[in-house]
């Protein structure tokens, strides 16, 4: 497994990283014994990022990720956990907390379901509108000197937020959906992560499943699945966006590879300072997944993929803090 680095001061991890959150039902059923199958099969195939939340499912996903990588040296993997998101006993968002005194109650909880001393990357899932972000980084950072956490991260934030929490504390990464289908980092957010040395963690780079390959017009949505909340998936716009899909499988096709592979890949192209994730929750989608290391674009390959899909050619778009807004009302 090749390796790169979050940023000038961030961690080495795996190439690839593996985004844990739909193995706690974020799209539908998954299956708890496959799911720890799974990251056993990413830990034995190098994977070595591994990316929850605090708030997903409530702590299930990280009670998971306990049972799955129980007996693993420490070491051996690094472990990205976002805090902040609020939630009531339906499993509905109820708001956000970057309050200091809040995220040491995070990471106590944390560090307890996920039998570990230390995060390796900790973040605040969404900025919080009342707390400014240099407070939350500022506490993060005490933790840093505590040992309780290796590295700052952010997530889903502006290229403005990024430069204000880099002040505080050297920031290692900032996770981000980029993809195909959502591209909007390109214009402010990713050369300013660039000109600081932030390096980025790229999710929904098969854009839920939309770029998976497997993805149909008729494909059932449950009510508990997150891509309800997206309008790429609605009526009217997902028929659109798999036309898409298929111009892309065409390109797939003839570099021999498949659609996922190929979206991984393009992602991953991007610049050695982007690690893509990939929310596998079976070890069929992970073994689809993995070869996406190894496909190597060309400039002609690149410039092929941009003609199957072009940038803001989906319909729909809707960026996740977009999509969380609505969530939240």
């Amino acid at each position: 497994m090749q390796t790169r680095t979050l940023g000038a001061t961030g961690p080495t991890v795996s190439a690839l990283g593996l985004g844990a959150m739909g193995m706690s039902g974020a799209y539908g059923p998954a299956d708890r014994e496959e799911s720890v199958a799974t990251v056993h099969a990413a830990l034995d195939a190098g994977l070595t990022l591994i990316d929850t939340g605090d708030f997903y499912a409530s702590g299930h996903n990280e009670l998971l990720l306990a049972e799955a990588l129980r007996g693993r040296q420490r070491d051996s993997y690094q472990l990205s956990v976002k805090f902040g998101m609020l939630t009531a006993p339906d499993g509905g968002f109820i708001g956000i907390d970057g309050r200091p005194e809040g995220m040491k109650n995070f990471l106590a909880h944390s560090l307890t379901r996920l039998g570990t001393d230390h995060v390796d990357v900790y973040r605040l899932a969404r900025l919080d509108p009342a707390v400014p972000i240099e407070e939350t980084v500022g506490a993060v950072k005490e933790m840093v000197d505590a040992g309780y956490v290796r590295h700052i991260g952010l997530s889903e934030v502006d290229a403005d937020t990024v430069r204000r929490a880099h002040a505080v504390h050297p920031i290692s990464d900032l996770q981000i959906e980029y993809s195909l289908l959502s591209r909007s980092p390109e214009a402010d957010v990713l050369p300013t992560l660039r000109e600081l040395g932030v390096g980025m963690t790229a999710h929904g780079v098969l854009s839920r499943g939309l770029l998976s390959g497997h993805w149909r017009a008729d494909s059932t949505i449950g009510p508990a699945d997150w891509r309800s909340f997206d309008p790429r998936f609605a009526d009217g716009n997902v028929e659109h966006n798999l036309t898409l899909v298929e111009a892309l499988r065409r390109v797939a096709g003839a570099k021999g590879c498949t659609v996922a592979q190929l979206a991984i890949a393009w992602v991953a192209a991007q610049g050695d300072d982007i690690v893509p994730l990939v929310g596998a929750r079976s070890r069929d989608r992970l073994a689809e997944a993995l070869p996406a290391t190894e496909v190597h674009l060309t400039v002609d390959d690149l410039a092929e993929i941009e003609k199957a899909v072009p940038d803001r050619a989906a319909r729909g778009s809707l960026d996740a803090s977009a999509a969380l807004s609505e969530i939240l009302g």
